[in-house]
């Protein structure tokens, strides 16, 4: 399927901004994508009941409390960039429309950026806050606990995930948005040469950020939590949304992890949209195709959070938005 119109439009149009991304210093990719993110996002923004900002276990936090009364889902998010940028104000849109789609309070977690901190610093950011909201569950909605993260930080999610499981805590579900699951790059994913130029990741930043993300531990790619995909063993793991695009050089990662969940055991629903690319959950106010996708992915999501008894039957299809 060709490349959605309206990113590529987005796509040609970052193209031409001066200078070329891959040129930028860390400091200047990080003001353009936060500038990137404010002129994408919904204007004006989705509305939720209550938005404050806090800090849990030494980690600054945003949560978003939904209109929804009474006992209600509660979300650990964890935003992408590469583990090198995006924080609560870029990825603000998604907390805001995970609160609302899903009806529950959702935690967006600002865990620290390589390379002023490096692995395993981001894990355990999250993984702590992940922690301490499970054992204060009822002051955040009081219901079924669930992971979620897009790109870097749904590897991050993948990782916690796979630590609740290791100490025997249970997680109702995983949101994984296009995520990065194996930092070694040591296989040759064909989705690696099929992306599209100019998109918002190139399999050479991938390989960068990863880079700079791990200089601490250089065996660190070779195994969970850093490569969730790598792991010895998935049995027991929480039921899984996995979502991945078309254009996307982590395509077949996803559908490799989703593979590996289901051949132990786990549920999953594993949702591939043609045309778009990496990071189409911040392209909802750009383009259509994107916005349903969005909409498809959080539903998908919200079923299963919810959901009483999770059915054994995992779910794969090509999904169009």
């Amino acid at each position: 399927m060709p490349l959605d119109p309206a990113i590529d439009g987005l796509i040609k149009q970052l193209a031409a901004v001066p200078p070329p991304a891959r040129e930028l210093t860390i400091a200047e990719k990080r003001a353009r994508n936060a500038l990137l993110a404010l002129a994408m996002s919904p204007n004006p923004p989705l509305q939720v009941n209550s938005i404050g900002d806090d800090n849990l276990a030494g980690v600054p936090v945003r949560v978003y409390r939904p209109k929804t009364t009474g006992r209600v889902p509660t979300v650990a998010y964890f935003h992408g960039g590469a583990f090198v940028y995006g924080d609560l104000d870029t990825h603000d849109q998604i907390g805001r429309r995970l609160c609302r789609d899903l009806g529950a309070v959702v935690v967006s977690v600002g865990y620290r950026l390589a390379p002023e901190h490096l692995y395993p610093a981001a894990h355990d950011d999250c993984l702590t806050v992940t922690r301490w909201i499970a054992d204060h569950i009822d002051e955040y909605g009081g219901g079924n606990l669930a992971v979620a993260g897009d790109s870097s930080g749904a590897n991050l999610a993948a990782g916690v995930a796979l630590g609740f499981r290791d100490e025997g805590r249970p997680l109702a579900a995983q949101l994984l948005a296009y995520p990065n699951l194996d930092l070694s790059h040591r296989f040759n994913y064909p989705s690696y040469s099929v992306y599209v130029t100019g998109d918002v990741m190139s399999p050479g930043e991938a390989a960068d950020f990863a880079e700079i993300y791990l200089a601490s531990d250089a065996t660190a790619c070779d195994h969970a939590p850093a490569s969730p995909l790598l792991a010895k063993d998935f049995t027991g793991l929480a039921a899984a949304v996995i979502a991945t695009a078309e254009f996307d050089p982590v395509h077949d990662e996803c559908l490799a992890y989703a593979r590996a969940l289901t051949s132990a055991g786990v549920p999953v629903t594993t949702l591939v949209y043609p045309g778009l690319i990496h990071g189409f959950l911040s392209l909802e106010a750009v383009s259509p195709a994107a916005a349903g996708a969005v909409s498809e992915v959080y539903g998908e999501f919200a079923e299963l959070l919810n959901a009483r008894v999770v059915q054994d039957n995992p779910r794969e299809r090509s999904a169009v938005a």
